[in-house]
């Protein structure tokens, strides 16, 4: 009695965790059923279970072939015992037809639920131009400013500046260097070179006697103060005089009275000239030109021979502005070089554009591709030509499979497959006459070669892989199947999946048929030109 007692509490309390754990529902719908080509329409996938369930949607959901567009959160609400968790999708499409929404799967507390499937119809836009009513011409749209010819602009007039600027600089420095030559030279010639320059200056007015003369003071107390170590240049007219006689009679420099007589009428005069703007008589600035260089001359001859240790000293003074100068120049150099390579840098952007110059120097992995030579070569049966960044290498595959020419794989920058079937032997049947029945087969062989493509991009690692396909003829008349899209690819070193354009043309022959693939980021701004490039070279080599 007791073990049927213990059999009926035990069913008692497993029946509710049973219907604890079953006890939810899955449900799916859209907003509408028929839409338009390029409208959006609303997905909503709700699950209706209590607070103790554990829900996971799927992280990279499959709507081919639809695009998602945008993906809401988890919206959780409460409604009496039970919550529904709620989780949308705006999904796009650009081609007319009926399709098929794929079933989503949906785990609540560790158990699959898969939902149904949902019959999308989207049609054409209807443009009938013969009921379209007239309407006059719209007002000049503002239009957003080219980022392109902004950064043009702006190249152009840093350009302008930096030119300006480095004529300025070649001036002032021309300047500079000629000033310097003059301070390499010693003392007592460079105040010789400044004296014979003032010879062809033949002043006029006040203002012009006044600069004359402040020159031609400061040529002799620059001298007296770098060779007779005298603070002349601040000294005033009384003081210099005093300084000189005092050197005089201590015996330190032997001058004559006439000498310092003649430096004092100098001296006087200059100042009546600067500070009581008075003229001088013609003919005097020249006898004071004199007067200045016999006082330069006598110096010279009147100062005492060097000690050595004063030769020392002017030696190292020498050195160090030597070091300076060395110093001085090294920095100009840099300087020149900065705004040779700013000069270059804008003037290749000017030329070639910003990004091309800017990838170009940071190594954009597209670029090199683009920019390097590309090699031509022949592969397969039937034997094509096509011309690639890199060459194409076999891939080894089971025997008596598909013949495989690849470049890099989908972790590389650009990836190239060129896959070469051999059809099997025509088997004797029912001919297919009616073009309904052609036009099937042919849809069903398409559909065949979309499977394929999206089984080996989802083998390696792909998801959210939307198709589209179309009928086109290549640069060099060859008829083939179109099918492009885009794709999901987790690529090593990089935290979220990278979304990349891919590419597959199908050309199909008597003998056999050939698949070409590319691949590379959507975000690439070469992809699309080296796409183009190696099509445009895709030839077919006929047989003489």
């Amino acid at each position: 009695m007791t073990r049927k007692i213990l059999l009926l509490w035990s069913c008692l309390f497993s029946v509710p965790m049973l219907f604890g754990q079953m006890g939810y529902d899955v449900q799916v719908e859209v907003d509408t059923t028929k839409m338009r080509i390029g409208e959006k329409i609303e997905y909503t996938l709700q699950v209706k279970a209590d607070s103790t369930s554990l829900i996971n949607f799927a992280e990279q959901p499959f709507f081919a072939p639809f695009e998602v567009l945008e993906e809401s959160s988890i919206d959780t609400i409460k409604a009496q015992s039970n919550y529904f968790f709620t989780k949308k999708y705006a999904l796009i499409q650009f081609d007319s037809g009926a399709y098929w929404l794929p079933p989503q799967k949906v785990i609540v507390n560790g158990f699959s639920k898969i939902t149904d499937s949902l019959l999308v119809h989207v049609a054409n836009v209807p443009v009938d131009t013969l009921k379209q009513k007239l309407f006059d011409i719209k007002p000049v749209a503002e239009v957003a400013q080219n980022f392109d010819a902004i950064i043009q602009s702006i190249v152009y007039w840093v350009l302008t500046v930096l030119l300006f600027l480095s004529l300025i600089y070649a001036f002032f420095f021309a300047k500079n260097r000629r000033e310097e030559s003059k301070k390499k030279l010693p003392p007592f010639e460079r105040a010789l070179e400044e004296l014979k320059a003032l010879e062809t200056i033949t002043p006029s007015l006040q203002e012009e006697y006044k600069h004359y003369y402040s020159r031609l003071t400061d040529v002799v107390r620059r001298y007296l103060e770098e060779e007779a170590k005298i603070s002349a240049l601040e000294s005033t007219t009384d003081e210099l005089l005093l300084k000189l006689e005092a050197l005089k009679q201590s015996g330190q420099l032997e001058l004559e009275r006439q000498t310092i007589k003649n430096l004092k009428t100098v001296l006087q005069t200059a100042d009546m000239v600067k500070f009581a703007r008075s003229t001088p008589e013609f003919g005097s600035i020249s006898k004071d030109r004199e007067l200045v260089e016999g006082v330069v001359i006598e110096t010279k001859e009147a100062l005492p021979e060097p000690t050595p240790e004063e030769i020392r000293e002017r030696e190292e003074y020498r050195l160090l502005l030597a070091k300076k100068r060395r110093k001085k120049q090294l920095y100009w150099s840099l300087a020149s070089f900065g705004v040779l390579v700013i000069l270059s840098l804008v003037t290749a952007i000017s030329i070639y554009g910003y990004f091309p110059v800017r990838d170009t120097l940071m190594g954009y992995p597209t670029i090199k591709l683009k920019n390097k030579e590309w090699i031509t070569s022949q592969y397969g049966t039937p034997p094509v030509k096509i011309s690639t960044p890199e060459v194409l290498r076999r891939v080894k595959t089971e025997k008596g499979g598909a013949l495989r020419f690849s470049s890099g794989d989908y972790e590389a920058s650009f990836f190239i497959d060129l896959v070469f079937t051999q059809k099997p032997p025509k088997q004797e049947g029912k001919e297919v006459n009616s073009n309904e029945d052609k036009e099937a087969q042919q849809k069903e062989k398409v559909q065949e070669l979309i499977n394929e493509i999206i089984n080996d991009f989802q083998s390696r690692g792909a998801v959210n892989i939307l198709i589209k396909d179309e009928a086109i003829t290549t640069l060099s008349g060859l008829p083939a199947l179109k099918i492009f899209g885009t794709l999901d690819y987790p690529k090593k070193g990089k935290n979220n999946r990278v979304r990349c354009n891919y590419i597959t043309h199908v050309f199909d022959f008597d003998q056999g048929g050939i698949n070409l693939t590319l691949l590379y980021e959507k975000d690439d701004r070469y992809g699309e030109d080296i796409e183009k490039r190696v099509m445009d070279s895709f030839e077919l080599i006929k047989e003489l």
